[in-house]
């Protein structure tokens, strides 16, 4: 028996759609139904590994967890690697299979796939009540449907109503779901069973006449009015400005809209706040590991691409990149290179994860991912790296400052570390750290014993809090999600929508697709 399933599309990119299907699914499993995500094709330099050591996007894990169910490859089967605006990596059931340029991909590549997305989503079905799809940018970008495989054409293959997104804090909702609908096939607007109001301020009455108005204008109903809350996005996709294959977006900007960092507010325990800038390098992969520090009461997290900047941080972090010796141009371009080699010779405490990592150590040979040959890093760790065309994905657990620690690992590089005290799979040299782990700063009893050495060599009267528990938080931030859909939606509809598929008779809205 298949089970049931839901396509949450959205008018635009960043509407809530992955903030929403998660909230489905703890919704859902919170009525006991054995619910699962799944995302056809994710654009995302923030990915998680599996326990099968599978590469998957970071939202589609979150959701996972939503769900309470292990993820896996399946959840996120095709899975794309921005190496800049032209290009990405692209991952294939967990694992990389070349680059392709954007041409490439929407020119045959992409629409080859979707035999082995369907198979992904028809196991899940068979294997859940519930399989609740997350979209990719709008269903309406009538330039890329003949090949898509993650909006329309997922929902047509796989007969699976669709619940259209759109962010009314942005303005313009009626008008984008008009025509999100109003640019669809006939074939492709039967299945649009609907739409879900995002970020809403104020009295919903006052948008209800609205609400009616476009019912009338497209025969299909508003399935819930969600309020705008802080705090509420889980690990995001290309939150730091990355541009689709196929799509144009201004290149470089910085997004905080992480969960824990915008929702934190507690007062330190100690006397003194924790100052913590993360190099906003170009290409920035799982960003996503600073949120754990800013869990802390006390600590305060900020991107950063000046100097200056660096000036009164008691940590700075050099972050994963997908573009290592990009970053490293970068951050000697802007001055920020020496800023952080005199740090280091001052002792004042640098982190570097993956990527940054890397740049920290004495010389770099990639014939892979920029195949630049010879490239001199900062010097300030005792390491060597040559990059590898097989990837590293996997998940280790380990011991530090006497305290367990667990991460996982994506990267080309293979780090030769020839000196300093042994930090993770990396080192330490004075008040410098550097480690391929990702995630290691979400093991709590680690974490907190880390932020004591910064605090300590930063001359700072900080005291991490005793009782704070990233998994915790992040549970808490779940249930919100759970609670807003069972508040402010129509479940049994919802769950109608979900187990019958779309209603009958939908009305066809003109002018339909260009032929």
């Amino acid at each position: 028996m298949t089970g049931g399933g839901l396509l949450v599309a959205g008018t635009t990119s960043d509407a809530g759609k992955s903030v929403v299907t998660a909230g489905i699914c703890r919704w859902l499993v919170r009525q006991g139904v054995k619910v699962a995500p799944f995302k056809a094709q994710n654009m995302s330099l923030n990915s998680f590994v599996t326990k099968e050591g599978a590469e998957i996007g970071r939202a589609q894990a979150m959701q996972a967890q939503a769900c309470r169910v292990e993820p896996t490859a399946l959840m996120n089967p095709v899975l794309l690697k921005p190496g800049g605006e032209q290009s990405s990596q692209v991952v294939l059931l967990g694992k990389p299979v070349g680059e392709l340029s954007a041409r490439g991909y929407h020119g045959g590549r992409q629409q080859r796939l979707l035999g082995t997305v369907l198979d992904c989503l028809a196991e899940l079905r068979g294997t859940y009540d519930a399989v609740i799809c997350e979209g990719a940018g709008s269903p309406a970008e009538i330039n890329l449907r003949r090949t898509d495989i993650v909006n329309m054409g997922i929902a047509r293959n796989a007969g699976l109503p669709v619940l259209v997104v759109g962010d009314i804090d942005r303005g313009g909702v009626f008008a984008s779901f008009f025509g999100t609908v109003a640019l669809l096939s006939p074939e492709d607007q039967q299945l649009v069973a609907g739409f879900l109001v995002n970020k809403f301020r104020g009295d919903v009455s006052l948008l209800e006449p609205g609400l009616d108005m476009l019912l009338g204008l497209t025969g299909r109903r508003t399935y819930g009015v969600l309020p705008f809350r802080h705090g509420l996005g889980i690990d995001e996709e290309d939150g730091m400005g990355v541009p689709p294959l196929g799509r144009s977006r201004e290149w470089g900007s910085v997004s905080l809209r992480g969960t824990v960092r915008e929702s934190n507010t507690a007062l330190p325990v100690g006397d003194d706040v924790l100052r913590v800038a993360v190099c906003a390098v170009p290409l920035m992969s799982n960003f996503t590991d600073v949120d754990a520090l800013a869990a802390e009461p006390g600590v305060v997290v900020r991107f950063v691409d000046r100097p200056e900047e660096l000036a009164d941080a008691d940590l700075v972090v050099v972050p994963g990149t997908r573009g290592t010796v990009r970053a490293l141009e970068w951050l000697r371009e802007r001055g920020l290179a020496e800023a952080l080699k005199r740090r280091a010779a001052e002792r004042r405490p640098v982190l570097g994860i993956c990527g940054g990592f890397q740049i920290l150590g004495e010389h770099i040979e990639d014939e892979v991912e920029s195949r630049r040959g010879h490239v001199e890093g900062l010097g300030v760790l005792p390491v060597r790296v040559r990059f590898a065309r097989e990837k590293t994905l996997t998940r280790p657990v380990g011991e530090a400052l006497g305290e367990p620690v667990e991460g996982y690992e994506i990267h080309h590089g293979v780090a030769e570390v020839h000196g300093g005290i042994p930090f993770l799979d990396g080192c330490r040299v004075g008040e410098t750290w550097g480690t391929h782990w990702h995630g290691s700063l979400e093991s709590d009893g680690f974490r907190r014993a880390f932020l004591r050495e910064v605090a300590a060599a930063a001359g700072r009267r900080f005291v991490p809090a005793a009782d704070t528990s990233f998994a915790g938080l992040r549970e808490e931030q779940l249930d919100r999600l759970g609670d807003l859909i069972e508040q402010h939606a129509d479940t049994d509809a919802l769950w109608r929508l979900i187990e019958s598929g779309a209603p009958q008779g939908l009305p066809f809205i003109p002018p339909g697709a260009p032929a």
